[in-house]
């Protein structure tokens, strides 16, 4: 059994390193243009892989998060964009497990594994709240979220938002055609052009009782388990960043071999030959050596305390949190460094605009502000010398 689960992994990796090759044939093409991925979104919903992490007793392929972050690691090679598109996926669609009841989780798993659903969310807690009102025994939700990664293309949003009676913090599923529900087409920014990561506006949108997870009534904590859901996605952002640095490695590399030319002060015949270039590729295989070990652990980690449930402790969930923040600083400052570092070993041609190598840390540099990595390294600073863990929000 477990020689066949090693195997089904091979697979799925290895069918997402395929997606990956074709992605990247208009990856510098869709980077120029931005705006939505829809023919690659429908090249994963047809390759299996949005079901990937669906249990199998609920008609998904049954893959593990070490799995699933390794696939966002491949298909971030390629395209940032499409990585950042996928991971968020898998992290908003286990929310019925998260916050859910077991009812709620059958029917949600089952429902995505039956018709390839594709999960986006409105759920940045940087914007103000949404708010959910009661009407009669089911809710009305008004509000704007201002990043709301994948809503555009999206089957069914994720949203959180703040009961307007009780003061309690929900999450709902909503199918992304409900009336009220206004997606804006303005995400422009310089990196991670295709994330659909615009604005969402919800006029008065209709929330049956059942779309929201768990007990709606309710004002209590969430489980050690739940709150998962902050070292999942930040998970998901190790795993992108690093799939990206790897990605612009790699195409520096074919360039250097195939059109850099030695510096005219250079004995080298050969850039490739050049004692400065082989050094600079050296000390960048070094750093990505270290970050792809520490990210396999970490993926190990969160594996690890999937795998408890509910029988996750508040501890054991903090030194998870700590665990992914150390990858999260590490995987930050390595793709930051590789994709800058590029241009050194490629030469002055590589600056071309028609290579957009620049890409890559465009697309870094973007989704690194997302939450300042210096905060990051406070938590792991904290920990270490105080003992204190991280509290959880969504963002720690």
């Amino acid at each position: 059994m477990v020689l066949a689960t090693q195997r089904e992994s091979k697979d799925h990796i290895a069918l997402a390193a395929s997606l990956a090759e074709e992605f990247a044939k208009t990856a510098i093409e869709r980077d120029a243009k931005g705006g939505s991925p829809t023919k690659e979104l429908h090249l994963l919903r047809e390759s299996g892989l949005l079901k990937l992490h669906i249990p199998k007793e609920y008609g998904g392929l049954g893959g593990d998060w070490m799995t699933a972050l390794k696939v966002v690691q491949e298909i971030a090679k390629a395209d940032g964009s499409l990585g950042q598109l996928l991971g968020y996926h898998y992290v908003n669609s286990v929310t019925p497990q998260l916050f859910g009841t077991a009812a709620q989780k059958h029917k949600f798993y089952t429902d995505l594994a039956k018709s390839n659903w594709y999960f986006g969310d409105s759920v940045n807690p940087r914007d103000p709240d949404l708010i959910l009102s009661p009407d009669g025994e089911n809710f009305r939700l008004n509000g704007v979220k201002n990043f709301s990664t994948g809503a555009k293309g999206s089957d069914v949003i994720v949203i959180a938002g703040t009961r307007d009676d009780l003061g309690n913090v929900l999450f709902a599923l909503i199918k992304s055609d409900r009336s009220g529900i206004k997606i804006n087409d303005d995400w422009d920014y310089i990196g991670q052009r295709q994330t659909d990561s615009g604005s969402v506006e919800f006029h008065n949108v209709l929330i049956y009782r059942n779309e929201v997870l768990g007990d709606p009534d309710a004002n209590t904590h969430p489980s050690p388990f739940a709150t998962l859901i902050t070292p999942l996605i930040q998970s998901v952002f190790v795993n992108f960043y690093l799939g990206i640095a790897l990605g612009a490695f790699e195409e520096a590399k074919k360039y250097t071999l195939s059109i850099t030319r030695p510096w005219i002060f250079s004995l080298a015949e050969k850039a490739a030959q050049d004692p400065y270039i082989i050094e600079q590729y050296g000390n960048l295989w070094v750093n990505l050596r270290a970050a792809i070990s520490h990210v396999d652990y970490v993926n190990s980690v969160v594996q690890a305390a999937w795998d408890k449930g509910e029988q996750l402790t508040a501890a054991e969930r903090g030194e998870v949190a700590v665990t992914v923040a150390t990858a999260k600083v590490l995987s930050t400052r390595v793709a930051l460094e590789t994709t800058s570092k590029i241009f050194e070993v490629t030469g002055t041609r590589a600056a071309a605009t028609k290579h957009r190598f620049d890409r890559f840390w465009r697309n870094v540099r973007t989704h690194t502000l997302h939450d300042p990595v210096a905060y990051k390294v406070h938590e792991v600073g904290n920990w270490i010398l105080n003992e204190q863990t991280p509290v959880f929000t969504l963002y720690t």
